[in-house]
């Protein structure tokens, strides 16, 4: 059973890769998931440059994801640094992070905390903007980026889930093969407290993309409508989307916060099956088709650095005042050359939330839905 759910999940290797455009990081931190880290940083720098952190799927290699999906042709474009960390096949045979472990998905501990320490080293080494830090992933990376939102929401502007599971919907791997058959959903309010208690967190919350095909057969598309019912009670928003449109022949939907600012954003991609999609024909394409990197005349890579605001240098004045009213005055940018366990000391690891036990978590919060007597 495990062997044929991790062969279900985001198979392939993103296209062959014709050059490895990413260079290790080599320390890091104490790195508990034993998870490689790997780095790519553009010949031009925007002043104050964010992060884009990007998990691959099963199977898959950072370098291949990074080929595939054109996010290093992106960073070129637009001057921000791309970390993505890579499973070993020692951790998981078939290079899937561990996105239904418990000991990886809790804030302070496994594979969590390994992400969490690559960042903190890749911020100081290159004066990244702490604001302008994201994550996205595809499949069992986009259900651990899922988790690294949970988990650490204090350090996200905001994330993009694509073809990906809430936080929290399996703690084994039986739960995760029902939450990828059955979309994983509960009532919103619930799916929300398994975030609430992941961390001491109270926000600002980061805004999420969710993007899924309508015709994926490995992962339920309900699972994309759980993501959005999980997010949305935290940003305080309710009932039908904002904006409802269509992009490049698209179904796409948005929330706005009271603020009038959009939160949560979810493309459905009419037909497609398992993967992410891009558009990899024209003058401005990015990204290579191959193996679960569809051409579907719609990049979602693009439409993902657009939406986090990463086509300029700087953060709208709205996402600036929102986040500073809930964080103290920013960190300075620290000399380049400062790498690994400096960068620990500088910068330890933020306190796991006390007495965390996910399956409790869980349980409650269903408890509180009225789904679990």
């Amino acid at each position: 059973m495990r062997n044929h759910f991790f062969d279900a999940i985001a198979n392939g290797a993103g296209g062959a890769v014709t050059a490895d455009r990413l260079v290790d990081l080599s320390v890091f931190g104490t790195n508990p998931g034993a998870l490689r880290a790997r780095l790519y940083v553009p010949a031009r720098l925007a002043e104050h440059p964010a992060l884009v952190v990007v998990l691959h799927g099963c199977t898959q290699t950072a370098a291949g994801y990074d080929h595939g999906s054109g996010w290093s042709r992106l960073a070129d474009r637009h001057g921000f640094v791309l970390l993505y960390p890579e499973q070993d096949r020692a951790n998981n045979a078939n290079l899937c992070f561990n996105w239904f472990e418990p000991c990886d998905i809790v804030r302070g501990n496994g594979e969590a905390l390994s992400i969490h320490q690559m960042i903190e080293a890749v911020v100081v080494a290159h004066g990244i903007d702490r604001d302008r830090i994201f994550i996205t992933g595809l499949s069992a990376g986009g259900a651990m980026a899922s988790v690294m939102l949970a988990t650490y929401p204090e350090t996200f502007a905001g994330g993009a889930i694509i073809a990906g599971l809430p936080y929290g919907c399996a703690t084994n791997v039986q739960h995760a093969f029902g939450a990828m058959r059955s979309g994983g959903r509960t009532r919103p309010n619930a799916l929300a407290e398994l975030i609430r208690r992941a961390s001491d967190h109270d926000g600002p919350w980061p805004k999420v993309s969710v993007w899924h095909g309508s015709g994926d057969a490995t992962v339920n598309p309900d699972n994309s409508d759980a993501i959005v019912e999980q997010w949305l009670p935290l940003h305080g928003v309710s009932g039908r989307p904002h904006v409802t449109d269509v992009v490049n022949g698209y179904p796409h939907r948005a929330w706005h916060n009271a603020s009038g600012r959009i939160v949560v954003e979810a493309y459905s991609i009419t037909g497609m099956g398992h993967g992410i999609p891009l558009n990899t024909n024209g003058a401005d394409s990015v990204g290579v088709k191959g193996p679960y990197m569809l051409d579907m005349a719609i990049s979602s890579s693009q439409r993902i650095t657009e939406f986090w605001g990463l086509t300029s240098d700087t953060i709208t004045q709205s996402d600036a005042v929102e986040r500073a009213q809930h964080t103290g005055p920013a960190i300075p940018s620290t000399d380049v050359a400062l790498r690994g366990a400096q960068a620990r000391r500088l910068y330890p690891e933020p306190k796991p939330a006390s007495g965390i036990n996910v399956r409790r978590i869980i349980d409650d919060a269903l408890r509180s839905g009225g789904l679990l007597k």
